[in-house]
């Protein structure tokens, strides 16, 4: 089939992948560089999978930032623009789907959309009456970031958000380039789909806020949380994954996510979603104290970013440890090899390692990586289990 992709990030980009493999893909960016270093076989994103299929030269895959190109060649037109949640409307902002919605009925009025963006709950059926039409699709992703091509050709479920043929054949065409066979396909209605994304999502960042708040007990009573952990992981109806404590939930998805649904529980009657919002910054608050008790004159910051193997640090949980330890008037210095700046939010940024450990009084790092193990008796961490 002829596909379009609209917005090439981890989403854009690994469907770009996947489907350039046996379909006919354009894919469209409006970030000139973007699309210049994909032209030239350059994975603008941290991931394996992405690299190595850049290298291929068997997938039928065109980049462009040519809009109206990319409209006219669509089957199904793919959007993956970011949605990002806004604290006032207390709503995701979703214009940059309706821009690519509007904009390209202008070219093709009969033109199929499917909405790979995370949205609220009930968008769909709003932006289908907005712009009259029937043709938009809401597919959910379960992506991670530093795997997203992975999961795209090994996927948990495939969820179309449209029970018909064209839902079915469209479920096909992503299990068909996909590498496992049995995968799972779930044809739902469109509210129903987009509530299974952000159900899912506020279900993994309750399950990091569960083990959070379990080892901040063990922290506060002088209990060993790795065997408390272990033990409890031991209930196979509980199991011994997604269990490592951290400094909160972070990156792209899971804040955002579970501040939509918690909006979308408006007049519904509810305790946990809230309670898991609330938690987040619990921990964050805990994790400060526990530094500052420690009387650090200077307190070095390794890596900004969300979790190994990731080179996006938007949101990640050390940045609010970050913000609440200069509000006590504390030092902070950040060592983060890909900011070219000299200061991140008016700290230094360190550019040398060793000078980097030896100017930090304590060195928090949301992960044990090698690299500081030579400083352990400096490094606050609650990393038990390297990894996740």
């Amino acid at each position: 089939m002829k596909i379009s992709v609209f917005g090439l990030g981890y989403v854009g980009l690994a469907n770009a992948l996947l489907l350039g493999q046996s379909e006919d893909v354009v894919a469209y960016d409006i970030v000139d560089e973007k699309i210049k270093m994909l032209q030239n076989s350059e994975s603008p994103l941290e991931d394996k999978e992405i690299h190595e299929f850049m290298e291929r030269d068997d997938l039928n895959l065109e980049f462009t930032t040519e809009f109206e190109k990319a409209v006219k060649h669509g089957e199904f037109l793919i959007i993956a623009t970011p949605t990002d949640y806004d604290e006032k409307k207390n709503y995701f902002n979703t214009s940059t789907v309706e821009n690519v919605i509007e904009r390209a009925l202008a070219i093709d009025p009969n033109a199929t959309f499917v909405i790979k963006s995370t949205v609220p709950v009930g968008y769909t059926k709003e932006v289908k009456e907005k712009f009259g039409t029937e043709n938009i699709i809401f597919s959910p992703e379960f992506l991670r970031e530093g795997r997203a091509l992975f999961d795209n050709l090994h996927p948990s479920r495939i969820v179309i958000g449209e029970n018909s043929e064209r839902g079915q054949k469209l479920a096909n065409m992503f299990k068909q380039n996909a590498w496992d066979e049995e995968t799972p396909v779930l044809l739902t209605d469109s509210t129903e789909a987009e509530a299974i994304k952000l159900f899912s999502n506020t279900y993994l960042a309750l399950r990091v806020a569960y083990f959070n708040e379990l080892d901040t007990y063990a922290e506060v009573r002088g209990l060993d949380a790795k065997q408390i952990i272990e033990g409890v992981g031991l209930d196979p109806r509980i199991g011994s994954h997604y269990n490592n404590p951290s400094f909160g939930y972070g990156g792209y998805c899971l804040p955002k996510d579970t501040k939509q649904l918690r909006a979308n529980y408006e007049e519904v009657p509810s305790n946990i979603i809230g309670a898991i919002v609330e938690a987040n910054t619990t921990r964050k608050d805990f994790i400060a104290e526990q530094i500052l008790a420690k009387s650090p004159k200077v307190v070095g910051i390794y890596r900004l970013t969300m979790k190994a193997n990731s080179d996006n640090f938007r949101y990640s949980s050390i940045q609010g440890v970050m913000k609440r330890l200069k509000a006590k008037g504390t030092e902070v210095v950040v060592f983060e090899p890909t900011l070219e700046e000299e200061t991140f939010y008016n700290s230094r940024v360190i550019k040398d390692l060793n000078e980097f450990k030896l100017m930090s009084d304590v060195i928090v790092s949301n992960r044990l990586e090698d690299e500081i193990k030579d400083s352990a008796d400096k490094v606050y961490t609650r990393d038990l289990f390297g990894k996740d």
